[in-house]
Formats: C-alpha cells, structure tokens, sequence
C-alpha cells in the first residue's frame, strides 16, 4: 500500500505556510515557493498587476471548492 506523506514548508515569498507542491520561483529558478507565489509571479511577468492577480487567485480558489 502506498503511503502519502504531507509536507508542510513556508513560502519565503509570503511567508505562509503551505502543504501543496511547491512552484520554482521565477527569480532564480531554484527556490521552492508556495503555489499561489508561483501564480502570482507568472502573471506579473506578463504585466497583470496586483489587484487582478487577486481576482485569478480567486477564482483558482473557488473553482477548487466546488
């Protein structure tokens, strides 16, 4: 039987805490970051500023919930 390990790690971008499985960081594609850094990251590199990059978030997080 397989056993499922959860890890747990702080984001050293937003300094929150987080189980699921870390995104590399854009800045020096090394350093695990939590998943909402590494979206978040993405989108500013494509010009989308911080109050739309709320929005996305979002509704990534809602539609997670349903």
């Amino acid at each position: 039987m397989k056993e499922t390990m959860t890890r747990t790690a702080v984001c050293p971008r937003c300094k929150k805490v987080y189980t699921d499985r870390p995104a590399i960081s854009r800045t020096d594609g090394k350093t695990p970051i939590c998943p909402d850094c590494g979206t978040r990251e993405a989108l500013e590199s494509i010009g989308i500023d911080t109050a739309e990059q709320d929005k996305i978030l979002r509704a990534i997080h809602g539609n997670m919930s349903s």
